[in-house]
């Protein structure tokens, strides 16, 4: 594997450290500025919405201007927005800086997903893709639990003060560690038409509505119920938010058990088999979770949940590579807009179901739903060349 592969990670990391980093403390959130769980909520359908619907932009802009530069620049802004938060006094102001931090983050992850399937071949790339993905389930793990931790402490500003600061130092580390790199340079020449032509490429792909309906669904029905997560165990006594963030960090865990294991399980499942499997994983935990069980099963029901998903999630992303090879990064800035424009819903929607139906009739709806989603990917998801690899120079 190409060592700039670590540099990548690292950025995957720095970004993903302050997507999470309001979960667990969402409930003091709601209480200083006087809201509702449900509007705190908010917060992070905020971030997961603004990081969405600027990927078609920041996708194009990485296609033209150069990937490295754009993450640099992006983790800055995803630090300040972060320092601003920590200094607000209201609701609206710290939904803003939110909204800051989702153009932040939005530049950063799905580049890196474009970066690393550039440098590898597509018959290793799921397993490289899982290492890049190491750093931002490290990221996630680590910024769920210390939020967890810094909140009891410092308080929810204290948690973005820090999270802002280390994003800043992590853009000056991957400025460094990308100088004088080829893949820092952009291109010499700004041609719209192929980023036009890129478009064409990937909406003419038969897998290209299928994969991106199904990361939608998944972004609803399994990151949409972190923000309650908290929640859940607050009704249950468990008002410690260095507990809540351990359950929510649980899930990254899950993620790290399968970046050590696809290596083995990808050659015995197979995609297909990835697919099923993760999605009958999520189901079965969602449906655990659904019976409110104590906090030290919730837990590792997040770790299954994690391994489970990224089972299903990394098949996905390899699908995304493959819409298109010259507009690779465009291709997965919309599957992440598609995957994060479900984490926009999936907290309203479970928002919705808890008010109107209940926690155990919501959480089993969405496990019937992953459960249909696993075999539905396997059975009309099929590998695909791209139509403009032939263009592509050798």
């Amino acid at each position: 594997m190409p060592p700039v592969l670590n540099i990548i990670a690292l950025a995957s990391f720095a970004a993903a450290l302050s997507t999470r980093a309001l979960d667990p403390v969402l409930p003091h959130v709601a209480d200083e500025l006087g809201v509702s769980i449900a509007t705190a909520a908010g917060l992070s359908s905020a971030l997961a919405f603004t990081f969405a619907i600027v990927q078609p932009a920041l996708g194009a802009a990485a296609d033209l201007f150069g990937k490295a530069r754009l993450m640099v620049v992006c983790l800055v802004l995803l630090g300040i927005a972060n320092i601003l938060g920590a200094l607000t006094s209201s609701y609206e102001l710290l939904l803003a800086t939110r909204v800051l931090g989702g153009i932040g983050a939005g530049g950063v992850f799905p580049v890196t997903l474009s970066l690393t399937s550039d440098l590898v071949a597509p018959g290793q790339r799921q397993i490289a893709i899982s290492r890049v993905l190491a750093g931002a389930m490290t990221g996630n793990l680590l910024g769920a639990t210390a939020s967890g931790v810094i909140g009891d402490l410092l308080g929810w500003r204290g948690v973005l003060a820090v999270l802002g600061v280390l994003a800043i130092v992590a853009s000056f580390a991957v400025s460094f560690g990308f100088k004088g790199a080829a893949l820092a340079k952009p291109p010499g020449k700004v041609d719209l038409r192929v980023l036009r032509t890129g478009y064409r490429t990937i909406f003419a792909n038969p897998n290209t509505r299928f994969v991106y309906g199904a990361v939608f669904i998944e972004g609803c029905c399994v990151l949409g119920l972190f923000p309650y997560i908290a929640s859940f165990l607050f009704e249950r006594g468990v008002t410690s938010l260095s507990i809540a963030g351990l359950v929510l960090a649980c899930f990254a865990f899950g993620g790290l058990f399968y970046t050590a294991s696809i290596s083995r399980l990808l050659p015995r499942l197979g995609v297909n088999g990835m697919m099923i499997g993760g999605g009958a994983v999520i189901a079965l935990q969602l449906a655990i979770v659904a019976f409110g069980p104590p906090w030290q099963a919730q837990a590792l029901s997040l770790l299954f949940m994690g391994w489970g998903f990224y089972m299903i999630h990394g098949s996905l992303q390899i699908f995304s590579s493959e819409l298109s090879e010259e507009a690779r990064a465009s291709a997965m800035s919309l599957h992440a807009f598609c995957f994060f424009m479900g984490q926009t819903v999936g907290p309203i929607a479970y928002g919705f179901g808890l008010l109107h139906l209940g926690k155990l009739p919501t959480l089993l709806a969405a496990a019937a739903v992953m459960l249909a989603l696993g075999f539905a990917c396997a059975r009309w998801l099929k590998p695909t060349r791209p139509a403009d690899r032939e263009s592509v120079a050798v």
